[in-house]
């Protein structure tokens, strides 16, 4: 049997190290070990050149190689023989895996160390199985299910949703149910400042809701500022290498941050850029309990549904401009009943409801907004169009992001079981139900 490049895909997922030996004119040897190599195409593969002086100096004076590479999922090792073809030093392969040397080392504290100066690609001339002592499988006997019609039945229930609600369920919901992936957040970016939110989760309690991710830090951090999509695909290295173990929850009510979840047990992870027309406007994050659990078949699909669930939500920011008719819905209220205190801090907009945190920035402005009309005339309907025009709101001025700001507020109150909720009521109408009596303070 014949072996392909694109036969070792589990090869080059930076599970196990690679070995490269490069001999000097004299036929000196030398062999080191290599933490990134890359398939390039049909015919060539990309090493990461870090630290490795005199690798790269026996190659520039002989330009052959020997790689062996292990199958990650079945242990078997191959045998190749490379060609030195050319240097990059940047470009989209350089930027790349450039990105995957950053975020390993980013969870061991090495960010600052382990750059990627240049990358090496090689011609492979020969490709050959090595022997084992121990039987394995000659290939990795990985599962081939068809993540195309996956990925259209999301979309189409992604482009059916009415709403950004039903749009972020479609997206998470389809991607555990048609990809199989029981654990993803949806991040949303609204400009203001530099860092995404989490609007959608699935797989989490508590959900995340809320939780913020700085640009650049970590791998959802990454695929925002780079526009990239980000992966690790095992994460035991990391864990031995020591850092990727999660801090328990700070106290929200003491530190006013929601914290971001995640799997204790997690083995691989990949985040997601959402692009339109170029522009990142948030991030898919998922992560699964196996190694090498996302393959090029897998990210082309997140992908593709990330994308479509980005153009969808801003299809439906734009179509809240324009309200339509509200449609019936039980708005709860009951101003007789328990008392309900609302703290809010003006210097960061935060938001307290009988002593839980709930939301700060412009989600927390936006929800004393609407208790303060209630108070002082008894409304509970509002629309998108009149929230925007109120520049006492202070949204911004270009894409403020109504929709998804109101739905993060809305799933964070339906969380913590508050005794205020909002209720959508119809495209660009917000419906306020309140349980008890208000009395607002501003501290």
């Amino acid at each position: 049997m014949t072996i392909v490049l694109r036969d070792l895909e589990a090869c080059f997922e930076g599970v196990i190290p690679s070995i490269i030996a490069t001999a000097d004119p004299e036929g000196v040897p030398n062999i080191s070990y290599l933490s990134h190599v890359s398939m390039v195409d049909d015919e060539h593969v990309a090493l990461s050149n870090q630290f490795f002086a005199k690798t790269a100096a026996n190659i520039r004076l002989n330009p052959k190689a020997t790689l062996v590479v292990v199958d990650g999922l079945t242990g078997a090792q191959f045998r190749l023989q490379l060609a030195f073809a050319y240097t990059l030093e940047d470009g989209a392969l350089f930027d790349r895996l450039a990105r995957e040397v950053a975020a390993g080392s980013a969870q061991v504290g090495m960010g600052d160390v382990m750059r990627l100066r240049c990358v090496d690609v090689f011609r492979v001339a020969d490709i050959e199985a090595i022997p084992s002592p121990v039987e394995t499988s000659a290939l990795s006997a990985r599962p081939r299910p068809d993540r195309l019609v996956a990925a259209e039945k999301i979309v189409a229930d992604i482009a059916a949703a009415t709403d950004a609600g039903g749009i972020v369920d479609a997206l998470l919901g389809g991607i555990f149910e048609h990809l199989g992936f029981g654990h993803a957040l949806l991040f949303q970016s609204y400009g203001e400042k530099a860092q995404i939110t989490a609007i959608g989760s699935t797989g989490y309690v508590p959900s995340g809701i809320g939780a913020e991710v700085p640009y650049g830090e970590g791998l959802i951090g990454s695929a925002a500022a780079s526009g990239r999509i980000v992966k690790v695909s095992d994460m035991s290295r990391i864990r031995r290498f020591g850092s990727a173990v999660r801090h328990s929850s700070p106290d929200e009510n003491r530190t006013r941050e929601i914290v971001l979840p995640g799997m204790a047990d997690a083995m691989s992870q990949i985040a997601v850029p959402l692009l339109v027309q170029g522009h990142v406007e948030g991030v898919l994050f998922v992560e699964s309990g196996r190694r090498l659990a996302f393959t090029r078949e897998d990210e082309a699909a997140l992908s593709i549904v990330a994308r479509q669930a980005a153009a969808s939500l801003a299809l439906c920011e734009r179509m809240s401009f324009d309200p339509e008719a509200a449609f019936p819905a039980d708005v709860a209220t009951a101003p007789g009943g328990r008392r309900i205190d609302i703290a809010h801090h003006p210097f960061d907009d935060s938001v307290f409801i009988n002593g839980d945190y709930v939301i700060k920035g412009v989600a927390g402005r936006l929800l004393v907004h609407m208790l303060g009309q209630y108070l002082e005339g008894g409304r509970r309907e509002f629309t998108n169009r009149e929230i925007r025009l109120d520049t006492s709101l202070r949204l911004p001025d270009y894409k403020d992001n109504l929709e998804t700001r109101l739905l993060l507020l809305r799933r964070r109150l339906d969380e913590k079981h508050l005794p205020i909720r909002l209720q959508q009521l119809g495209r660009g109408k917000i419906g306020l139900a309140v349980e008890g009596e208000v009395r607002l303070t501003r501290r």
